[in-house]
Parts: C-alpha cells; structure tokens; sequence
C-alpha cells in the first residue's frame, strides 16, 4: 500500500519534532490485519513479534512508541483522511485501464460506544390549508437527494450527510425490526470484493440520501458498467443520475413505490423458473451479494465490530484502515 508516502511531513515546522509516524501508520494497519480490539493489544504484539516490528520500522522494543503517542498520531491520521487517501490512490493506480462490470453498493450498522447525539427539536411552519389562491405560488422545500440530482458539487453533498452518532432502525434477514447506536457505513464495491470508496453518516441516514455521492465518488476512481441496489435505492433521482455517468441501474423495485410493477416483475420471475431459466437483469443482480461479503469480512476479521474510539472523524479513520487491509488482502487472493 506505501501508506508511509502519503505521510504529511513535519519537518522544518517549529517545535519538537513529532516521532516516526510512518512505523505508527503500518501499525495501525497491522493491527486491522491481526483483528486486535486496542492500540494496548497492538503494543504486546510489538514486543513480543520481532518480525512484524521490523516490518513496521522498529528495530528493537525500546524504539517504540508509547500509548499515547500512538493515540496522538492516530488523531493526526484522522484529521488528515490519511487511509481515504491511501485508499483512493492505490485504487485508482490499479483500475486506471481496467473496466468493471459491477459496482455494489450496501450500508452496514456500527456501533459506537459514545451517547447519542440529541435532535433539537424541528419548529415546522404550518403550511396554508386549503386550495392556493389564483395566482400564488407556493414553494415546496426540496429534499436531500432532489438537491444532491440538482448540480450540488461531491464536496457539498459529503458536507450536507448528518455525521453525529444517533440512533439507528432497520429490519434484519428475518423480517425483525433492530437497533443500534452508532454510525452507519455505506460502502461500493466492485466485483472480486474489492471496496472502491465508503462513506461514513448517521445511523438514522437512510440509504438513497449517499446513493448519489457514492456514484459519482466511484466514478472518478474506476470505470463500470452497472450500478447494482437493492429497493432502498429505489429512487427516480437515482436512476437518472446513474444514467447520466454512463452506467445501468440494476435496483429492485420497492414495493411501497410501484407495487403493480413489483407484482409483475415477481410473476415473471417465477414464469422464467417454471421455464428453467433466468433474465440477465436477474443474474446481474444476484452480483449484488459482493458487498455483503465485504461488510461481513470487515466486521469479523479486520476491526469493523470492535470501534474503540469516538467521534466521526476518528471511526471513519478505525475503519477505512480496516478497508486498506481488506482490499490489499482480497487484490492478493485475486492475483494467487
């Protein structure tokens, strides 16, 4: 990855000058690859593997950094996006000429062990009742994602998702309504599970609200073909934007939205398996598991279920490292 190039450098600044953080960068990055929960797990194995110090850039037990010091570099990566950086380029180096068929796109709750932010309570102007007036006009305020499909830039429409930790409500597998406290992480990734960006709101952010932010991140970074959601992202802002970047939205139809073409899309479906075969659209789409595979991998084996740190800046930071060491993992089991 040479996350170590990517290092914002301290030299000539004044002040005492800061310790080697490029050795503390390729710890944290070790630390994500062996799933350890603290930075405190992280230093015993440090002293005790000789190995992985040398890798990282110590030489003996005495040249490492202490707690605090890991704690305070850890803060400086955060504030400098320094993994989202690593990982953009290392993901744009190595799709520069390629093309990908299909880019996933799915969100996964974490949880955070900080209180959840209290909503101040929203003063509504109570609309006019009745019919309008000959001759007036009253605007409608538009909604997120009607302002995100309006021109907004990548930068604004990052800056205007809800970023506090809050409460988050979604139905699992089984039909059953869960909650957490915490964040929710949104993630594309294309095919072979390679992640390609993820972007890191509330918990109570509903998934369509970074559909359009995702797609127009991934589009500066790789080039593909479909865009594969399931029915949260079943949105006509969303649709249209994908088209307009050159893609095909391969979403399932929500059935809140259009239950009459749901119904009809599920009576086909079920004509094309009593005939023993399956539309593209379908096939296409079962594709869609990639990313559900990512999101279990980077829960179970590189630090997406063990969140010791607060606040948005710092988790996103704890798990886009957990992503480097799961792209760069997933590239070499590609390659073997």
């Amino acid at each position: 990855m040479r996350i170590e190039e990517f290092i914002y450098s301290s030299r000539g600044f004044p002040g005492r000058p800061s310790q080697d953080r490029a050795a503390i960068a390729k710890a944290f990055v070790a630390k994500m690859i062996y799933n350890l929960p603290t930075t405190r797990a992280l230093l015993d194995r440090l002293e005790a593997d000789s190995a992985l110090r040398r890798i990282c850039g110590w030489e003996r037990k005495n040249d490492v950094s202490d707690e605090w010091t890991f704690s305070r570099a850890f803060s400086e990566f955060s504030t400098s996006q320094l993994p989202d950086r690593v990982h953009a380029a290392f993901i744009k180096k190595n799709y520069f000429d390629e093309v990908i068929g299909h880019n996933s796109r799915d969100s996964t709750a974490i949880e955070a062990r900080e209180k959840p932010f209290k909503k101040k309570p929203i003063h509504k102007i109570s609309a006019k009742r009745g019919r309008p007036k000959q001759g007036e006009e009253r605007i409608k305020p538009l909604t997120r994602i009607e302002r995100q499909a309006g021109g907004m830039g990548l930068t604004d429409m990052l800056n205007d998702l809800p970023r506090a930790c809050d409460v988050g409500v979604k139905k699992n597998s089984k039909g059953y309504k869960v909650s957490w406290t915490g964040y929710k992480l949104h993630i594309d990734v294309a095919d072979g599970g390679i992640p390609i960006c993820a972007v890191l709101t509330s918990a109570s952010t509903h998934d369509s609200q970074v559909a359009i932010p995702l797609t127009k991140m991934s589009s500066e970074r790789v080039t593909h073909l479909y865009d594969v959601m399931d029915s949260a992202y079943d949105v006509p802002q969303i649709h249209d934007m994908s088209r307009q970047l050159g893609h095909i939205p391969l979403i399932d139809v929500h059935p809140r939205r259009d239950k009459a073409l749901k119904d009809e899309l599920t009576a086909e479906k079920k004509r094309c398996q009593l005939a023993g075969h399956k539309t593209a659209e379908a096939v296409r789409y079962n594709e869609r598991s990639t990313v559900e595979r990512v999101n279990a991998r980077l829960k179970d084996e590189f630090g997406g279920r063990v969140v010791r740190v607060r606040g948005h800046a710092k988790v996103m930071c704890h798990l886009m490292f957990g992503i480097l060491a799961l792209t760069a993992n997933q590239i070499m089991i590609l390659v073997t």
